[in-house]
């Protein structure tokens, strides 16, 4: 598809995380004269988000966005994505990152949007051998292949280590003008940033939650005992000391102030919550107890996670279903089971 008489330049989707490499992408393809649309990704695994509002990289995708002059949509990977993790059809890595289909994912979306606004191929700031699962030479042709995306992914940072693409052979991009950068070393691209005077990257790698081995073990035992967990469900695993005990009952226990006031916004309608009322101690989340208070099972959490010296009976506030009641938790020291369910 070439640019029609009278059109400025041709069309392209830029995906756009914030970070500096899709940030140099963008600039590169925006002195070559493309018109570009950002597409920006969000998900409740990103090491770049910051606090309940979803800051980090979704409010740096914005900024970037907003300084070059690019409209950006933003797509929230939902439901869709979590079957994803649950069941990659090409597996995983080290944890429980399923990296190549999640690139498939990101890809089918962006090309239903290039197709909706006329765009005529896609961009990214991905550098060859940058991520060990994902951006591989092999790896880049699978995700292409798989998404329907083949031949029509410009990738400027990394061009002359990879075939020509549509926009380079129709020249609508100078492919001499294009990089060489591969691996995993970030050198070159901070060095064209400062030349370009390129600055406030809070980002520059990114990450995502899944490749953590600690967090993993959260993700699996939710995939394990939830079929339909939903968007609450993912941001709770943020939070706090997580629990599976031998009933099958999840507990939550917050380990600051900070941790159990997010515990406490979380659970609303999802979980039992319960507050030290009087003392210093953790919030404490609890799903699946038949609607009872597990009286016994507090009582030993809070005898092991309160400030030292703190003793029972507990009074505490109860917030469940929309209402609150304060209950006085006995005295039961033994809390050895609850060490037993500790997952991470």
């Amino acid at each position: 598809m070439k640019p029609a008489v009278g059109q400025r330049s041709v069309r392209a989707v830029i995906l756009l995380s914030g970070g500096l490499d899709s940030t140099l992408a963008a600039k590169m393809m925006i002195d070559q004269g493309v018109e570009l649309f950002a597409i920006h990704f969000t998900s409740p695994f990103c090491t770049c988000t910051r606090g309940a509002a979803g800051a980090g990289c979704h409010s740096q995708a914005q900024i970037v966005a907003g300084r070059m002059g690019i409209p950006v949509r933003t797509v929230s990977k939902g439901t869709e994505y979590i079957e994803i993790v649950r069941r990659p059809k090409h597996g995983r890595g080290s944890a429980m990152n399923p990296c190549v289909d999640c690139r498939i994912f990101t890809f089918w979306k962006s090309r239903e949007y290039m197709e909706e606004i006329g765009a005529s191929f896609l961009v990214t700031g991905e550098v060859v051998g940058q991520r060990p699962m994902s951006q591989r030479v092999d790896a880049l042709r699978v995700i292409e292949k798989h998404s329907g995306c083949a031949g029509i992914v410009l990738r400027p940072l990394s061009a002359h280590h990879l075939e020509p693409t549509l926009p380079e052979r129709e020249g609508w991009v100078d492919r001499e003008k294009l990089l060489h950068i591969v691996g995993r070393s970030r050198k070159e691209q901070i060095r064209l940033a400062e030349d370009w005077n390129i600055s406030d990257y809070p980002c520059p790698a990114g990450g995502c939650l899944l490749t953590d081995k600690t967090f993993s073990v959260k993700v699996k035992d939710l995939l394990e005992h939830s079929p339909a967990p939903d968007m609450t469900d993912l941001n709770l695993l943020k939070v706090g000391r997580h629990f599976r005990m031998p009933g099958g009952e999840k507990v939550i226990v917050g380990r600051d102030e900070a941790e159990n006031r997010k515990l406490e916004a979380l659970g609303h309608g999802k979980l039992r919550v319960y507050v030290a009322e009087g003392f210093s101690g953790p919030s404490v989340g609890i799903n699946g107890t038949g609607g009872e208070t597990p009286r016994e099972l507090l009582s030993r959490i809070f005898t092991r996670y309160s400030k030292p010296g703190t003793q029972p009976p507990f009074r505490v506030r109860e917030l469940a279903g929309g209402s609150e009641r304060e209950i006085l938790l006995p005295a039961d020291p033994d809390f050895s089971e609850v060490e037993r369910a500790f997952l991470c």
